[in-house]
């Protein structure tokens, strides 16, 4: 679990955004997208963070609504 958190805050930090670049995303932003992490892109966690990212977005259809919004919220 805490390999997740730190997937994701490092995956908010290195996104290449500005919104996301001022801030490392917020624990109930974290916390948006953990499941989904875990459901669809657990096999790519050693891979790095743009990985995840891609991940997440090829999976977005299927994504829980908080998660979407997240990688909306941040131009993703």
């Amino acid at each position: 679990m805490l390999k997740v958190y730190l997937a994701l805050t490092l995956l908010l930090v290195i996104a290449p955004t500005g919104a996301i670049a001022q801030h490392g995303g917020t624990d109930k932003e974290q916390q948006a997208c953990t499941r989904d992490v875990q459901r669809f892109c657990r096999k790519l966690m050693d891979q790095g963070d743009f990985a995840v990212l891609a991940c997440l977005k090829q999976n977005r259809v299927r994504l829980f609504p908080a998660c979407r919004y997240v990688l909306v919220s941040h131009g993703q």
